[in-house]
Order: C-alpha cells, then sequence, then structure tokens
C-alpha cells in the first residue's frame, strides 16, 4: 500500500536523516527544486523503511513499506518503489520508473532514466551489481523526445553488468516476461520480446527486435542479429552466432549457426514425454533426413509431415512445423542452415 505525503518527517528518524532525504541530485532538474526541501512535501516513510542518511530520495517519489535503502542511493522524482524493495549502496533509480513488490539493487544498479516514457518492473525482480536496465537504446534512429518503453515481469535475476535498453520508439516497447536468468554480461537491446524461463549465459547478445519464447537456453558468448525469432525449447551452443531464426526445439551451434538437431536433454528435462520426443525426432528426420535418393524439395517434406496421419495429431509436431513455416513468412529470416544429412 503506498502512502504519498506525510506533513512532516517521522519522529522517529535522527535529524540527520531527515536532512539527507531532500539533498539534490548534482546536475539533474528533476531535483532542481529539492534544495527548498522546507517549503515541499516529504516522501512517504514508514517506520519500517529505512534510508541511510547519505541517499538522495526526492520528495515527489513514492516509497512503499518496509522499503531499505542504502548508502549514496538515489531516487527520482516520478519513482514509485512497492513493498519491501531493497537498494544496496550506489544504486539508482531514475525516471519514470515503477518496482513492483521486493525488488533488489545490487551495488551500482541502475533503473531508469531521465526520458520520455516508462520502465515497469513486476515483483521480486533482482538487477545485479552495475547493471541497467530502462536506458535509452542506442539504435540511431531514436529521435530525442520520443517516447520510450520498458516492460519487465516477474522473478527475473539480471546479473551484474547486463544492459537492458527501452524501445527505440512510441509504438514498440522492449519487454521481458518472468523468471528469467540474464546472466552477466549480457545485452538485450531495443525492442525485443523475451517470455518467460529463459536461461541466457554470460554475454549472450541480443540486437534489436529479437524475439524469444519460452524455456530457451544459451550458452556463453552467443549473438543473435536483429529481428531473429527463437523458439521455445530450443538451445545455443556457446560462441554462436545466429543470424537467422531457430525453430521451436531446435539445437543450433557455429559461427553462422546451424542446426545440429533437436534439443533432447532440454525436451526431457521440461517433461515431454517419451511418446512426443520420438513423434519429433521421425519428425525432424523427415525434414532434414532424407532417406537414400529422396531428393524432393524442402516443401515437400514439410508436406508429407502435415499430412502424416499419426505425426499430425501430435500438438509439438503441430507447433514444430508451424514455428519452421512462420520463419519463411515476409519480413522474416527464414531458418539457421542444417547440413543436409542422409539417414540411410
Amino acid at each position: 500500500m503506498y502512502r504519498r505525503h506525510l506533513s512532516q518527517a517521522p519522529t522517529f528518524l535522527p535529524l540527520s536523516l531527515r536532512s539527507a532525504l531532500f539533498l539534490p541530485r548534482f546536475s539533474t532538474s528533476s531535483f532542481s527544486n529539492a534544495e527548498n526541501h522546507k517549503n515541499v512535501e516529504q516522501p512517504t516513510i514508514t517506520k519500517s523503511t529505512f534510508i541511510h542518511p547519505t541517499a538522495i530520495i526526492h520528495p515527489n517519489a513514492v516509497i512503499g513499506q518496509g522499503v531499505s535503502i542504502g548508502p549514496f542511493c538515489t531516487v527520482g522524482s516520478s519513482a514509485k518503489l512497492g513493498n519491501g524493495c531493497k537498494l544496496y549502496s550506489g544504486s539508482h533509480i531514475y525516471g519514470n520508473t515503477e518496482l513492483g513488490e521486493h525488488c533488489v539493487l545490487m551495488t551500482g544498479a541502475v533503473v531508469g532514466d531521465d526520458l520520455p516514457g516508462r520502465t515497469v518492473m513486476g515483483c521480486n525482480n533482482i538487477v545485479g551489481h552495475y547493471a541497467v536496465v530502462g536506458l535509452r537504446c542506442q539504435d540511431l534512429k531514436y529521435k530525442p523526445g520520443d517516447e520510450c518503453f520498458l516492460d519487465v515481469g516477474e522473478n527475473n535475476d539480471i546479473r551484474e553488468q547486463t544492459s537492458i535498453h527501452r524501445s527505440s520508439k512510441s509504438s514498440d516497447r522492449t519487454v521481458i516476461g518472468n523468471n528469467n536468468l540474464i546472466m552477466g554480461s549480457s545485452h538485450i537491446a531495443h525492442d525485443c520480446k523475451l517470455g518467460n524461463n529463459n536461461i541466457f549465459a554470460n554475454h549472450t547478445r541480443l540486437a534489436g527486435h529479437v524475439v524469444v519464447e519460452d524455456y530457451t537456453h544459451t550458452g556463453g558468448g552467443v549473438a543473435v542479429h536483429q529481428f531473429c525469432h527463437i523458439g521455445s525449447f530450443s538451445f545455443i551452443g556457446g560462441g554462436s552466432v545466429v543470424g537467422q531464426d531457430v525453430p521451436k526445439y531446435m539445437m543450433v551451434a557455429g559461427h553462422g549457426a546451424e542446426i545440429r538437431g533437436l534439443n533432447l536433454e532440454g525436451l526431457r528435462r521440461n517433461g515431454f514425454t517419451s511418446t512426443e520426443i520420438t513423434s519429433l525426432r521421425t519428425t525432424f528426420r523427415k525434414i532434414f533426413m532424407p532417406v537414400g535418393k529422396d531428393v524432393r524439395g524442402f516443401e515437400e517434406r514439410l508436406a508429407e509431415v502435415e499430412h502424416d496421419e499419426k505425426l499430425a495429431n501430435v500438438p509439438a509436431v503441430r507447433y514444430m512445423v508451424h514455428s519452421i513455416r512462420d520463419s519463411f513468412e515476409e519480413n522474416r529470416r527464414g531458418i539457421c542452415k542444417y547440413r543436409q544429412w542422409n539417414s540411410s
């Protein structure tokens, strides 16, 4: 529950702390009036809230119950902190930024930017040491003054030195779903759309407008070209450079990433039945591993699977074929290369 203002500082806080709450943030216009703190209302503080004397909190900030703000932190005028949030020393919240309940900012983390638009994070997110979330994008087409947006779901672990940027235009937004682990020094560029339960190993780099579905896993040092789609339950090997779409359930690897097979271990770990996995393996062979002197084209092999009475009744198979077909729609990049294996 938020309470926006009190008529005076709570009596349980020492004078040094009450004064420190209204120190100006240097060289930032949103704090320019904080010097006259005697003439403005003070931010919400509850008995269970702790704010270090050296922290700089704008009087218009909305602070939930049970919030802890450490030394040398900054909270801007349009910020909203949900109940139980914790800011470690030297972390900062700028611009129109909202944190859900029980979010944690580690030392040096920065969330939000003094730009038009907003950054919104759900509950139980962790922003690691010196990570930056919700800053201006690096797209040269971005026009100063345009609104830009970032929406982050719940239960995400964003590790140290990761960067996640806002959208490049007001008609789009960067979106991070729920329960994602984004390991250290990764980069999520403007207008990316990430689903749920993904694991991005260290130094995973997604260019602008990349779409990642659910339960994907990348190895370290992966780079993904802009506008690529990464299908659910897929795996990208460490050091890979992905320039085209990765269909659902696939495993790809290589500097120019190639389809190497199904992500069988990922499927097993995520509860796919033996029947589903067997059907997917049969489908993979029919599409990517023609038998003997089979010279039919790729489209014909896809059609065969779609008309196979047994395979077509397996939902996972239909999703896989649909994912492949979608990659060849207009404005899509096609699927990653695959070796013309022969199953004979």
